[in-house]
């Protein structure tokens, strides 16, 4: 049976080193728009990054988190499936709890060239998007909830990984899911049967597929990325966070289209 998709764009600041992720997401919302011919729900409001600390940037940006997790438990309370763009990966910090809350056993399939897995404490940079999973699984209390175990977790295309990051992985056995050929199987058996949430950083990709604030050799490529949306497709899913693609290759760069990113994610995008 076809479920329900519900579409979302968060469109305020979080954490953002420049201004081309807000964009970036609404490029993403207009495009779902004009494949399915459904308006998404637009919270928040654009405003110039800070570019600054995890606390300045948590405080100005609580008012529109809190916003999104609202309208996470609204998608979910309908039995939604929840189809979000939201610019940067420290709106996870807001979502994942309303996931948590509704799906209490669901799997967190985490693509991206980092882990976000490191409390304030630990973090090299005090970037708010490092803390982004961190938050959710418990290691440090945003303001926005917790509820997901480390256990949920599945980590995809990581290569640029801190040594907090490191060790929890190894010490909890978290799963650790590289580019490599045998990259389906191994997701398949990580994610062992469960509901699945996705949160998709576009920086897991191979530089130069479409624009991101990070570049990491050795990424996934589109395929790779179409290949593991198949496998999902196969569970019960729940929904996806498409966060950090930028409207353009530089500040006041041409637009780049999100087609090819949105052609990747057909098999969960069309929920069949």
């Amino acid at each position: 049976m076809r479920k329900q998709a519900e579409y979302t764009v968060f469109q305020g600041r979080a954490g953002d080193h420049n201004d081309l992720a807000m964009p970036g997401a609404k490029a993403i919302g207009e495009e779902l728009e004009s494949r399915t011919g459904i308006a998404p729900t637009v919270i928040g409001t654009p405003e110039p990054a800070l570019n600054t600390g995890w606390q300045v940037e948590l405080v100005a940006a609580l008012p529109a988190l809190k916003s999104i997790q609202s309208r996470f438990n609204d998608v979910f309370a309908r039995g939604a499936v929840s189809i979000a763009a939201t610019s940067r990966c420290a709106v996870s910090l807001a979502t994942l709890p309303a996931v948590a809350k509704h799906f209490p056993s669901a799997c967190i399939v985490w693509f991206d060239a980092h882990g976000d897995l490191n409390p304030p404490e630990a973090s090299p940079t005090g970037y708010l998007g490092g803390l982004a999973l961190a938050g959710p699984v418990g290691l440090w209390d945003s303001g926005l909830g917790a509820g997901l175990g480390l256990d949920q977790v599945v980590l995809v295309g990581q290569r640029d990984l801190d040594p907090f990051e490191l060790d929890l992985i190894a010490l909890h056995d978290i799963p650790l899911v590289k580019p490599k050929a045998d990259l389906v199987t191994e997701l398949r058996t990580a994610i062992d049967g469960r509901s699945v949430y996705v949160h998709l950083d576009c920086d897991v990709l191979e530089p130069g597929i479409v624009p991101t604030d990070y570049k990491h050799a050795g990424g996934l490529s589109l395929d790779d990325l179409g290949a593991c949306c198949e496998l999902i497709a196969e569970h019960d899913f729940i929904g996806i966070e498409i966060a950090e693609f930028q409207s353009a290759w530089e500040t006041n760069g041409s637009p780049v289209s999100s087609n090819a990113l949105l052609d990747a994610l057909k098999p969960i995008l069309t929920l069949r």
